[in-house]
Parts: structure tokens; C-alpha cells; sequence
């Protein structure tokens, strides 16, 4: 075998390890980047299998628990075939080391993604996102909000510049359905599988974006969406973009936490305005006043944002687009509006004081149905059982989760 051979077979190694950290791991594992880092997906991967940490790793208790959680998907991990029959239906792997990885990804440090799973006729991320806007909001959105949201998307996709959305309903929809009137681009990145259009309804409208452009996960086809994905997911919204603009989103709004990361990565930050008595506005407001965000009411306004580089170098004559924000540290907390569209139901107050791995397995609790054993509730949270009961009993105390005598599932009502 000559050198050339040995490279290319190395690096198909890679690739198709890092296809099975999509499968074994959750995005932005801390423990799992390490290993990555130091010695590569292949020899990360075949550890895990092993069940032992390469030669020269730490191996602390947090380490070992990790490992754990790992080996509990070891079964999910698909076989060559399965992967090429995949590829069959038009998913394919992105990976760091391709020249087509959006190079904004890297600003994500150690919470860079293993891999992307990509749907869709657009193949080059790398050239499409130099010049490109996240656009996103509120999920109830006003007509208002959806005209607005609409508009400008139309208008920055007739100039060039890609639009990047999650795919919801409201805002982010009408941010896809303005830039594909203009014969844009548009890329929808999602919580859940590519494979698995949501929401529900948005399956035409996520068919649609993909024929023009793509449709990208963190996670593989088949991988079902959890309430804690999106907030993960909105990292990678903020750091495709050249700057993201927010353009109704009420105190509660997930749009405030891709702002957000938009504002820690150094890049341009806007909102748009709206009614004083809106509180689905609220968000944008403290967002212009207290987080140092762009006022914009226009596509011109936000092309002029993005192509403003304190370094001199614009967006347009093909920059990352990224600045400084405009303002001051992103508070801890926004001021709410005090309608009653902004009060914490019981249930919503309980979801907030759970901690990260009580959030974690209520994620994995099926919604409906007879319920699931512990056991298949550790692989789905990727948490040991040990673990898991433990969080459970916590969950029922909340009244957030329920047995059943099949096993156990989110409480209804």
C-alpha cells in the first residue's frame, strides 16, 4: 500500500468515527472534545469500544462516568453499510477537516461540532456563510413579526447573502419562505435528525429548503428533537452566521438564547422594534437597551451591520462579517414584561429548577403511550440507570413525570 493509500484510508477512518460520535455522544460533550482534540475520532472511538481511555488521558471519576454514558450507545453506532445507505438518501457527513466546514464552526472552541449531517443541494457551507444572517423569533409570531421577518430575508437573499434559521414555526419560517421567494439561499439547522422533518407541519417547507439549499444536524437521521437540543442547536445557528437578528421574541423566546451566542462569539447583534405593549417585543427591546444590539428596521440596516468590521475588512469583499457587539456584557437575565403571557406556569417553574441531568432524562421521557423501561430511558439520555432512577424520583416529585406499569413517561396534562 502506498502513502497516498494509507492518508486516504486514514482519513475515511475518521470520518466514519466521527459519524459514530454523532450516534454515541451529545453535542458539546466537554470530556469527549478532549479526546478528540489529543487523539483523534478514530482512536476516540475504538477507546470507547474498549471500554479503556488512550494511553496518556486523564482518567478522573467525571472522565469514567463519561465513558459510561458512551458505551451505553455503543449499539446505535451503524455499520459501512448502513452509513452508505444513507449517503444513498442524500445524507451525507460534513466533517472539520473538509474545505467546504464552515469556518465559523471553529469559534466554538471544544463545542465545535463532531460532525454535521447534511440534506440538501447546497454543498460548499464554507462559501455560503461568509456572507450570511440568522434571522429567528418567536415561534407564536404576530403578523407583524412574520411580514418583517419575511421582508428582509427576501431582500438580503436577492443580494447574496445566505439566511440561516431553525426551521419553527413563526419567525424562522417566514425567514425560509422570504429568502427562497427571492431565489435565495436558506439553511434550516434542526434539533433532531435530518430525516425527520419538524415541526410536523414544515415538512414541505424544510422539503423546500433543501432543494435549494440545505437542511444540517448535529445529530444523526433518525434522532428524535428534545426540548434541551434547541437551546444546544442555537450555538451552531449563531456561529454559521456572519451576525444574527432577532425579530420578536418575548422573555421566554429561545431566539434570546441564540442571540445570546451570537453576542459571545463577537459577532453583530440586531433587533428589530416593535410595539412598547408587545410582549412577544419584550425580548428585542432589552436586547437593543441592555445588550448593546443594533436597532434595524431594514435590510439595508442589517447588510450595513454585517459589513461594519472593526478590523476593516467587510462582508462584502468576502470577511467572516464578525465585530465587537456594540455594547456592554449580555445581562444574566432580561426584564419581562408583565402580561400575563409571560408568567411562569407551575410546571415551567418546575422545569427551571431542574438541574441538567434531571433536564436531560425528562427530554427522554416519551410524551404519550405505556411508558418506557429505566433502562431504555438511560440509553435515550445517555445516563447510567443508577443516575436515571435517581433523576426520576426527582421528575415525580415535581409532577413532571408519572409510572405506569410498563415503566415510566412525562406526566400529561
Amino acid at each position: 500500500m502506498d502513502r497516498g493509500s494509507r492518508v486516504s484510508g486514514s482519513a475515511h477512518g475518521e470520518r466514519v468515527a466521527r459519524a459514530a460520535l454523532t450516534y454515541l455522544a451529545e453535542p458539546r460533550d466537554p470530556w469527549l472534545a478532549a479526546l478528540v482534540g489529543k487523539h483523534g475520532a478514530s482512536r476516540t472511538v475504538t477507546a470507547i469500544r474498549e471500554g479503556r481511555f488512550p494511553e496518556g488521558s486523564p482518567v478522573t471519576d467525571a472522565a469514567t462516568r463519561a465513558m459510561r454514558r458512551w458505551r451505553l450507545r455503543l449499539a446505535e453506532i451503524p455499520q459501512a453499510g448502513d452509513l452508505a445507505e444513507l449517503a444513498g438518501r442524500g445524507y451525507r457527513l460534513l466533517c472539520p477537516d473538509d474545505p467546504v466546514w464552515p469556518a465559523g464552526l471553529g469559534d466554538l472552541g471544544d463545542g465545535e461540532p463532531y460532525a454535521l449531517w447534511v440534506h440538501g443541494a447546497l454543498a460548499d457551507l464554507a462559501t455560503v456563510t461568509r456572507r450570511s444572517v440568522a434571522i429567528v423569533g418567536s415561534r407564536a409570531a404576530t403578523a407583524y413579526g412574520s411580514y418583517v421577518a419575511a421582508e428582509i430575508a427576501a431582500s438580503v437573499a436577492a443580494r447574496g447573502w445566505t439566511v440561516v434559521s431553525g426551521g419553527a414555526y413563526g419567525i424562522d419560517g417566514s425567514a425560509h419562505r422570504g429568502a427562497m421567494s427571492a431565489q435565495g439561499v436558506t439553511m434550516a439547522v434542526m434539533a433532531c435528525g435530518v430525516d425527520r422533518p419538524y415541526p410536523a407541519g414544515h415538512r414541505d417547507l424544510l422539503a423546500a429548503v433543501a432543494a435549494g439549499g440545505a437542511v444540517i444536524s448535529e445529530w444523526p437521521p433518525g434522532r428524535p428533537t428534545a426540548r434541551l437540543r434547541f437551546l444546544v442547536r442555537n450555538r451552531v445557528i449563531a456561529a454559521l452566521a456572519s451576525g444574527t437578528l432577532v425579530v420578536e421574541a418575548g422573555r421566554r423566546s429561545g431566539a434570546l438564547n441564540t442571540a445570546r451566542h451570537a453576542s459571545d462569539l463577537g459577532r453583530p447583534l440586531m433587533a428589530v422594534p416593535g410595539p412598547v405593549t408587545s410582549d412577544l417585543s419584550a425580548g428585542c427591546h432589552s436586547i437593543i437597551r441592555d445588550w448593546g444590539g443594533t436597532l434595524v428596521t431594514n435590510a439595508d440596516e442589517v447588510i450595513e451591520r454585517l459589513s461594519a468590521d472593526g478590523s476593516g475588512e467587510t462582508a462584502e469583499s468576502g470577511g467572516s462579517g464578525r465585530a465587537s457587539p456594540a455594547g456592554g456584557r449580555v445581562p444574566d437575565a432580561v426584564p419581562s414584561a408583565t402580561s400575563p403571557i409571560n408568567r411562569h406556569t407551575r410546571a415551567e417553574q418546575a422545569r427551571d429548577a431542574l438541574d441538567l441531568e434531571a433536564a436531560v432524562v425528562l427530554d427522554a421521557l416519551p410524551a404519550r403511550g405505556e411508558g418506557l423501561p429505566t433502562s431504555e430511558i438511560a440509553v435515550r439520555a445517555a445516563l447510567e440507570p443508577k443516575v436515571v432512577l435517581a433523576k426520576l424520583a426527582l421528575l415525580r416529585v415535581y409532577d413532571l413525570a408519572e409510572r405506569t406499569d410498563r415503566g415510566w413517561r412525562a406526566r400529561r396534562g
